[in-house]
């Protein structure tokens, strides 16, 4: 026997009109109940479309990313807690500007908006910015939101607020996830620039040694904490591209004491991780004065003998179901005892084998060269002292001393003759003390383990600056301004956008269990789509607009549905005070 179900229309009044549905009678717990299958409209309404008076006209905008960062940012103010910071600019009279009737705090969330889902310029903003859904969500026009608009705003924003601004929405942050951290860790980076060398109006940017190997370029640095399990930012700093990174941490240490106090995080219950290239005698004495846990690492070339009592004491411990030798001693290290570990990073050493060879095959490339010249017929005579000079800058080398064996032999006509080996035992010893790392920490309570384990989170930070490089999501650049203050700001603006995402992303690991990484989940909600449907009539009356999300599979919804944003359209995110301050 089959069941026959058939849908029927059925009317329903609302404010004195006739609305029409396709209604199904399903049972819903056993119970008989309607369905509504799909809404109708008026009956008016109804006809045209079966008379073909209404043209139908569909176009539909990137929505999901856009959604979710609007919403995070409504639930923690960011919009009335920068315009709070806001003051009056070259630019304008009024204590507070307002430009194109959108106010500060609202342009430069929709500039940390844009760096997040498409890097692009200010003047290039609006080219992405019309096909994403974020005037909808908004409510309002922002046609005319472009270079100027940005840099005219960004201009009230005094680069001292930074600080107390990022305080104050990390405190939301707090307050509205309920955060929790236990170890946080610390690093540097640094960005190129295109600021001219002639360009006087930017002290911050500096000729130093890029990451990105673009040596010729002025840059600016960044340093940064993040926890351990979300990478959310919860501090930042700019500074001069010059400048070392043992410099910049004495710098920031005590500034980080003061943004841990201010939310509230016990530094008894905290540990700090830190890299080798912010260590010294004087920050390190700095570290202890401050009452700070800390995790660092020691330079091994620096600390041979330790080395050498750990090559002849390893002991195996268990560490994520694999085996590690590790070495552990007590010891006195720039005035103070702190527990030391050694052990042997098998991926560190295959890196320092292959740059060794590479190095070596250089050398004896241009010890050939050299050897060549020498007994060429053409040859000039040559000074022995400047020639042996000549060598030793060839094979002089960090790791390869005693690896290269030279002698200069002088002939009868007054030249010289070179002759090498490279010392194979040597060779082999200088790989067997390859890939050493030197772990030190005032935590000597913590197992072998602990230590390690928190050293190797180190990595999590390196995964923040590798996200915030990406040319698709979340990089720094385009940057496009020359003048301190305005590149504090956009910088704090990537940070604000970075602090967003990474709490989308972790909304969605703990909610939804998402596996993937951060770029591949946005990469995912700027495909979610919402769909624009128009009813134009071919007498009067003006469009009519229907908004729908475009089709999604179970784990797009399951996304949206965790993040709060399934509605496309009856809840919309509630940004207050585009147009106006408190």
């Amino acid at each position: 026997m089959y069941t026959l179900i058939m849908a029927t229309i059925q009317s329903k009044r609302s404010r004195g009109y006739k609305y029409w549905y396709i209604v199904e009678s399903r049972r819903v717990n056993g119970k008989p109940r309607p369905v509504v299958l799909a809404y109708l409209g008026k009956a008016d309404d109804l006809l045209k479309r079966l008379q073909g008076l209404y043209q139908l006209k569909l176009k539909s905008y990137s929505h999901g990313a856009v959604c979710a960062l609007i919403d995070v940012a409504a639930k923690l103010n960011i919009v009335d807690i920068l315009n709070k910071y806001v003051k009056s600019s070259r630019n304008y009279v009024a204590e507070k500007p307002i430009r194109n009737n959108i106010t500060a705090g609202i342009t430069l969330l929709l500039g940390a908006i844009g760096c997040v889902c498409m890097p692009t310029s200010k003047l290039g903003w609006w080219n992405w910015a019309k096909t994403t859904s974020v005037e909808y969500l908004l409510r309002c026009s922002l046609i005319k939101v472009d270079s100027q608009h940005f840099w005219d705003l960004m201009d009230s924003f005094p680069e001292d607020a930074i600080t107390s601004a990022e305080q104050e929405i990390l405190t939301r942050v707090f307050e509205v996830y309920k955060i929790r951290t236990d170890t946080l860790f610390y690093d540097t980076t640094n960005f190129f620039t295109y600021i001219d060398t002639t360009n006087t109006h930017s002290d911050i940017a500096q000729r130093g040694k890029n990451k990105q190997k673009r040596n010729d370029l002025r840059q600016v640095g960044l340093a940064m904490v993040v926890n351990k399990e979300d990478y959310i930012p919860l501090f930042h700093h700019s500074y001069q591209g010059n400048l070392q990174n043992c410099s910049v941490f004495r710098e920031v240490i005590e500034r980080i004491k003061t943004r841990m106090q201010s939310l509230g995080l016990n530094l008894e219950k905290h540990t700090l991780v830190f890299d080798r290239g912010n260590n010294s005698r004087k920050n390190l004495s700095v570290v202890k004065s401050l009452g700070f846990y800390y995790v660092g690492a020691l330079t091994p070339y620096h600390h041979k003998d330790i080395i050498d009592r750990a090559m002849e004491n390893m002991a195996t411990i268990g560490l994520d179901d694999e085996t590690l030798a590790v070495y552990r001693e007590k010891n006195i290290i720039w005035e103070e005892e702190r527990t030391i570990l050694v052990f042997v990073s098998d991926r560190l050493k295959a890196g320092q084998i292959r740059g060794i060879y590479q190095s070596l095959d250089k050398k004896e490339k241009s010890l050939k060269e050299l050897q060549q010249a020498l007994v060429s017929q053409k040859g000039k005579k040559r000074d022995r002292e400047q020639l042996e000079k000549k060598i030793k800058s060839i094979v002089e080398d960090q790791y390869l001393k005693g690896v290269i064996k030279w002698k200069l032999i002088e002939a009868e006509d007054g030249k010289y003759f070179l002759d090498y080996r490279i010392n194979q035992e040597q060779l082999l010893c200088v790989e067997e003390k390859l890939g050493f790392r030197i772990i030190m920490t005032n935590r000597h309570a913590w197992t072998s383990q602990e230590i390690i384990t928190a050293y190797y989170g180190q990595s999590k930070i390196e995964h923040a600056f590798k996200n915030m490089k990406n040319p698709y999501h979340l990089t720094l650049k385009p940057q496009y301004h020359w003048t301190d203050q305005k590149i504090k700001v956009h910088y704090f603006i990537c940070v604000i956008g970075y602090l967003l995402s990474s709490i989308i992303w972790r909304e969605a690991k703990l909610k939804a269990g998402y596996p993937g990484s951060l770029d591949n989940l946005l990469d995912m909600l700027n495909n979610i789509r919402l769909g624009t449907i128009l009813e134009e009539s071919k007498k009067t009356g003006k469009p009519k607009a229907t908004y729908k999300l475009e089709e999604m599979t179970e784990h797009e919804k399951k996304i949206m549905q965790v993040l709060g944003i399934e509605n496309d359209h009856n809840e919309r995110p509630k940004i207050r005070n585009v147009g106006v301050y408190k």
